[in-house]
């Protein structure tokens, strides 16, 4: 369990899973769209079918991890903030939290509209939409700018965390590595 001043194990698994996911698709993401459609056909396609089957994973991790920080604590901030940055800190928290749902949604939702199964490792899942080109191709835009968000958002979140350890010297980062809790 977490507790007033630090991230219990569970927490801290989420958060660094979820992390190392939510980058290898969003470098997948990125790596797979730069393909040509001809002559990568096959590769392509299979990176395709990775991309949506990991990204349905993370939609269902995200459930998991908001179902725990809903039922835990959340550990107090640096008492020594600014009040802009504990402002910031959770705004950015809540945007991840956004955009873990809104990347797989959205993802699953192009598909649908462009007739195209998602499978969950072996499971099909079931249309959220009709099948319609225009709403395909609105929704590849709506996807890929919130790649694009969800990729600042790693940036600013890993630069501050960054900050916190070795310009701050305070514990934001500490509280949330691995081993932090032996």
């Amino acid at each position: 369990m977490n507790t007033e001043q630090d991230y219990g194990t569970v927490a801290i698994l989420l958060h660094w899973l979820m992390a190392v996911l939510l980058v290898a698709l969003t470098v997948l993401g990125v790596y797979m769209s730069g393909l040509p459609d001809v002559g990568f056909d096959k590769i392509k396609l299979t990176l395709i079918v990775y991309h949506k089957e990991y990204g349905i994973l993370a939609l269902g991790l995200a459930l998991l991890r908001l179902a725990w920080r809903v039922g835990n604590a959340l550990p107090a901030l640096v008492k020594e903030l600014p009040d802009w940055q504990k402002v910031t800190a959770r705004f950015v928290h809540l945007c991840f939290y956004a955009l873990m749902f809104a990347l797989p949604i959205s993802g699953w939702l192009m598909s649908s509209a462009a007739s195209i199964p998602v499978y969950f490792f072996g499971f099909r899942l079931p249309d959220l939409i009709p099948h319609n080109e225009y709403r395909f191709q609105l929704l590849v835009e709506v996807h890929k700018w919130l790649g694009y968000a969800l990729i600042g958002f790693i940036l600013l979140h890993a630069g501050a965390a960054l900050r916190h350890h070795f310009i701050s010297r305070d514990n934001t980062l500490k509280k949330i590595l691995p081993g932090s809790r032996l």
